[in-house]
């Protein structure tokens, strides 16, 4: 592992209460385990690590590399989990490394949390490591828990994993989900006797840093191009090829889709052939300014089955673009229909390119849902917002007794 400098050891403690009913400013050292990918959840959990330094909490990323967009800064750290292939495992293990990953951590700076993304295995490997820690006499961290959605809308399904998905969630010291609708999801399915807190995503946009111009001259797009984005990890849940079916619906020339991929691509190359819409079709990978990007577009369009959130959406809202997206999960918390977007049924491919074709040929009305799209992802989702509603949850489960 690899680990940075050495902080004071001492463990926390809660400063009382103050007269006029407030608490004193403190600190703390919060572990964040979370996948380091382009998904949603790891952009979450790396920003709110950021903003969390920022604030002056000492922060500890643990996962087995570096988090895409994980700033380098005083008050972060990261640990990288080692994971060996022995021949006597068909499948390489992640669960038992993170553990011991996670338990050497917290030998060494004693910390007051551990924040992890997704139950299994995160949370499991958390919960094993305080087994471990128990053993080791070492202070062992309280355990916060954010379901994203893929934890509980596909894996909480699958017979195998059901009971661990259940037990981390119930032996968690506190629990949140990133929505109502997901939140309303994890109690129909696992029926939990933990109480979950939402907590919502947020984002704070970049500063741009390349105009309008230059990034669709890189395109090689025209300034009149009607522009619209798509952000996502393309897993099957994204349903591109209704995506693809849209713009093939749009037969004016000048309509692009930009495609930010944080996954591969090559099995919809056919379907691209297929619908003759290669010269619609531009797509970039692993992209780090999105904010340049969003903001050369026109347009957002998200064909999600399930979005327990929608993070790409609220990226594209923030840079004051209104979105086409489906009526699914977590998104009509997110969009305000009719206002900063249009929502419209799971593969209804003919009322997107209907509602797209609208949005065209009406700019000023385009121009309006963008001028509230950004007004909404600001007041409901900055990180001004969300990050002490985060902060103040920490303190209420360190001051519990279990």
């Amino acid at each position: 592992m690899n680990l940075s400098y050495k902080l004071p050891t001492t463990r926390l403690h809660l400063p009382s209460a103050r007269a006029d009913g407030g608490q004193a400013s403190y600190k703390l050292k919060i572990g964040i385990v979370c996948y380091p990918s382009i998904g949603g959840s790891g952009i979450v959990a790396t920003n709110l690590g950021v903003e969390l330094a920022k604030l002056g909490h000492q922060i500890h990323f643990i996962s087995y590399e570096s988090p895409f967009l994980l700033e380098k800064r005083k008050n972060i750290h990261f640990h990288k989990v080692n994971i060996n292939k022995y021949d006597l495992f068909k499948y390489p293990d992640y669960t038992l490394p993170l553990a011991v990953a996670i338990e050497a951590v917290q030998k060494k700076y004693k910390l007051d949390i551990v924040h992890v993304h997704y139950a299994v295995p995160h949370a499991t490997a958390a919960l094993l490591a305080r087994r471990i820690m128990r053993t080791n006499n070492v202070p062992m961290p309280k355990i916060v828990t954010t379901l994203h959605g893929t934890d509980i809308t596909l894996l909480a399904r699958d017979k195998n994993l059901f009971e661990v998905i259940k037990y981390s969630i119930e032996r968690s010291h506190g629990v949140t989900a990133v929505s109502e609708s997901l939140k309303a999801d994890t109690l129909k399915i696992i029926k939990p006797q933990r109480p979950i807190e939402v907590i919502y995503n947020f984002y704070s946009p970049a500063a741009i840093t390349k105009s309008r111009h230059l990034i669709r001259k890189g395109l090689e797009i025209k300034d009149s191009d009607f522009l619209a984005i798509h952000l996502s990890n393309l897993r099957p849940v994204k349903r591109i090829p209704d995506l693809l079916k849209i713009v093939s619906l749009i037969p004016d020339s000048k309509f692009k889709l930009l495609i930010l991929s944080g996954g591969d691509f090559t099995s919809f190359k056919p379907l691209v052939k297929k619908l003759g819409i290669a010269n619609k079709i531009i797509l970039k990978q692993s992209i780090k300014d999105i904010g340049n990007y969003i903001n050369a577009a026109d347009i957002g369009i998200y064909t999600s089955a399930e979005e327990s959130f929608g993070m790409g959406i609220l990226e594209t809202l923030a840079y004051g673009k209104a979105v086409l997206a489906t009526k699914a999960g977590g998104v009509p918390e997110v969009v305000n229909d009719g206002i900063d977007g249009i929502l419209a049924r799971v593969g209804d491919v003919k009322g997107f390119a209907k509602n797209l074709k609208m949005l065209m040929n009406n700019r000023r009305l385009l121009e309006q849902m963008g001028k509230a799209a950004k007004k909404s992802a600001c007041e409901k989702f900055c990180s001004k917002k969300i990050v002490p509603q985060y902060v103040e949850y920490y303190k209420t489960i360190l001051s519990e007794k279990k």
